[in-house]
């Protein structure tokens, strides 16, 4: 019988271990909330809306419990194919989760798009809760009005109201999903925040930051991928991206006059990345033109999407 490895801690007794699943419309904070419930980043976060193409799943341990929180892409009516594959992603994510949470931003309250999800979630058997949040920025009123209006149109197992952005509330929704999840040994080791490879999250990250440079002028159907990931000897990384769009207009705009919107980008990707890894980054950014690089099945495979044909 081997001996145990003593630099390895043995697993605790009584552990539990499940998946929670967080949908909504997009923009009512799923990445924002997964952020702060992991405790750090995994999932990027925009103002624009779908922003979240693939599922992240964000681990977080809270005692002997390990919830393992999948942030799902926005549910939102699908014009294109890259939407339906967004949108199927998330009900799948939905389908296989122990637990189901279904957020919704407070300040919009329950709009059609909100209540098209509840309608169909009353198909779902999986025990489901209702986050409110931004209550931050919420009457107090409203949020009682919203908990009971979403309980009409179908019975949540509980109610929670949370800021996503501060942390308020989110203590006593760790403590319910840590009791709710199954028993069984962990699924992730116990340092490991995320599932998402690093390649993938830096291409994210520079994402993020190209949405959030270009948020008006740029449309999402914009891509990120990691050609190459070299650690050199000294402990840095160097990087090399390429941010591709669909036509030449667009890749004028991401370049910017005298390459000075591509360079900013860069160094606020590669400011986040080196905290991320601990190590210093060298980015290197290219823009390149690749048509209709939505109806490619190979993209949708690195992004973890269904091609939907």
């Amino acid at each position: 019988m081997p001996l145990p490895d003593p630099d390895v801690a043995p697993m605790p007794s009584d552990t539990r271990a499940g998946f929670i699943a967080l949908i909504g419309a997009p923009n009512a904070g799923k990445s924002t909330l997964v952020n702060q419930l992991v405790g750090t980043k995994v999932s990027i976060v925009t103002h624009k809306v779908q922003t979240t193409r693939a599922i992240v799943r964000g681990v977080a341990m809270h005692g002997k419990a390990q919830l393992v929180f999948v942030d799902t892409p926005g549910i939102f009516p699908p014009k294109r194919r890259l939407d339906r594959a967004m949108v199927d992603t998330a009900w799948g994510g939905a389908r296989d989760a122990d637990v189901i949470a279904l957020l919704i931003d407070a300040r919009k309250g329950i709009d059609e798009e909100a209540e098209k999800i509840m309608e169909r979630l009353k198909d779902i058997k999986t025990p489901k809760v209702l986050i409110l949040n931004k209550i931050d920025v919420a009457k107090r009123e409203k949020l009682l009005d919203l908990a009971q209006k979403a309980n009409e149109i179908m019975t949540f197992d509980e109610t929670f109201m949370i800021s996503a952005l501060t942390g308020s509330g989110t203590n006593t929704i760790l403590d319910y999903f840590a009791s709710k999840v199954p028993e069984g040994p962990w699924l992730y080791p116990e340092d490991q925040p995320s599932d998402l490879p690093l390649r993938i999250l830096a291409a994210e990250i520079t994402r993020e930051k190209l949405f959030e440079r270009l948020h008006q002028e740029l449309p999402y159907i914009s891509t990120v991928e990691t050609e190459q990931w070299q650690t050199r000897k000294d402990g840095s990384a160097r990087i090399e991206q390429t941010i591709y769009v669909e036509r030449d207009s667009q890749k004028s705009i991401v370049l910017g006059k005298r390459g000075q919107t591509i360079k900013a980008i860069s160094q606020a990707a590669r400011e986040e990345l080196s905290e991320i890894i601990e190590a210093p980054v060298h980015l290197f950014l290219f823009v390149k033109v690749r048509e209709n690089w939505a109806d490619d099945p190979e993209r949708y495979r690195e992004m973890g999407l269904e091609f939907p044909k």
